[in-house]
């Protein structure tokens, strides 16, 4: 491995610089009863910032919406008891060197009854259904819901934004709600929402203008999209990149300035006929910066992983293949997730060299924030 390569050199966009290309990437660790971040989280996320990534995107933050949540103990952001904890949390990274993101969720249809805050509050999403064929079994979302989440989403970017974050991230990815509007399995709408590629992306534009509005034109913008879902792993949104291609184009023209692609194994070919992955494409056909992930210095990735099908052992061959994606410009950034968890460190021990040192990722390690 070289010592000096593209992954340690320092990013530069006009809305963001970045002292590496080393992103965190964002991961539910069910760390913060009550919804509000405590010092565990805080000194979780400074050890990675101390351990050398340049970008930290925090677990997912659940919107101020009753039906947002579907897990125990994740933070929310847009309240008013949330801010001050956000507010330590990004002082603690930068105070570490780091810039931190913040990724706005609502899970949508998969909400799990009982949930608090919410209690018995049905899943909200397009069509009432989980996955493809499923029965309808949670609330489809009126016109006044669209309005009300959309806003939820503007409110917790307008937080972020006062709270120090120095980027935004929209999560649309994973079979949630935003992705449930995408995907045709979970879109059974017949109004403007539903039908074409183009009318799918509808919810997803008018959360983008909304969260925009909300934190200006000057700060960095991101999506967080996948072709495979909780629901489906072999799911695809686009079978092809002209598909691709027309589901991307009214997220840019909607204000998006990255995108964070979200595949199982960055190695694998999106499309067949060409070895580009999923950040590869988005970035050839739309021009904007991406963001790589999935399996990032493993042999496993995360399903199989958390399935306890076995370890996930660090690969040294795997950051060779990234390195070499990386130097071809196939996208800019580098998302690194249970590979972090085992070694706070990660970007440290890699830019030095110093594999032998890396610890195996093991799902035991997913208990505690450490």
């Amino acid at each position: 491995m070289p010592a000096s390569n593209k992954l340690f050199e320092a990013y530069q966009h006009e809305k963001l610089t970045l002292p590496n290309r080393v992103v965190m990437a964002p991961m539910t660790r069910e760390g913060a009863p009550g919804g509000t971040v405590n010092q565990k989280m805080i000194d979780y996320y400074q050890r990675r910032a101390k351990g050398g990534v340049g970008l930290i995107i925090t677990e997912a933050a659940c919107i101020d919406h009753l039906a947002a949540t579907g897990f125990p103990n994740v933070p929310f952001i847009g309240r008013e008891d949330t801010a001050d904890g956000w507010r330590q949390l990004v002082k603690a990274v930068h105070s570490a060197g780091a810039k931190v993101g913040s990724q706005l969720w609502h899970v949508g249809a998969v909400r799990r009854p009982g949930m608090q805050p919410g209690g018995d509050t049905p899943g909200y999403s397009p069509s009432g259904v989980t996955k493809p064929g499923g029965k309808a079994v949670g609330h489809v979302m009126s016109q006044t819901d669209i309005d009300e989440v959309i806003a939820a989403y503007a409110k917790g970017a307008a937080q972020a934004q006062a709270t120090g974050f120095d980027l935004v991230e929209i999560h649309a990815a994973h079979g949630y709600l935003i992705d449930q509007f995408f995907w045709a399995g979970t879109n059974l709408r017949d109004d403007g929402y539903a039908g074409s590629l183009e009318n799918r992306t509808r919810f997803g534009c008018e959360v983008t203008r909304a969260v925009r509005a909300s934190i200006g034109e000057d700060m960095m913008l991101s999506m967080r999209i996948s072709q495979w879902k909780q629901q489906d792993y072999a799911a695809k949104l686009c079978q092809t990149p002209q598909e691709l291609e027309r589901f991307l184009q009214p997220l840019v023209d909607a204000g998006i300035d990255i995108f964070h692609c979200s595949t199982r194994r960055f190695w694998e070919p999106e499309f067949e006929g060409s070895t580009l992955n999923l950040a590869g494409w988005v970035k050839k056909l739309t021009g904007k910066p991406t963001i790589t992930v999935g399996s990032i210095g493993l042999d496993n990735d995360f399903i199989s992983a958390v399935s306890g099908k076995g370890n996930a052992t660090t690969q040294a061959t795997g950051i060779d293949k990234l390195l070499a994606r990386m130097e071809a410009d196939e996208f800019d950034l580098a998302a690194v997730g249970r590979a972090l968890i085992a070694n706070p460190d990660w970007p440290n021990k890699i830019s030095a060299n110093r594999l032998e040192d890396l610890k195996d990722f093991e799902p035991a390690m997913l208990a505690a924030l450490a």
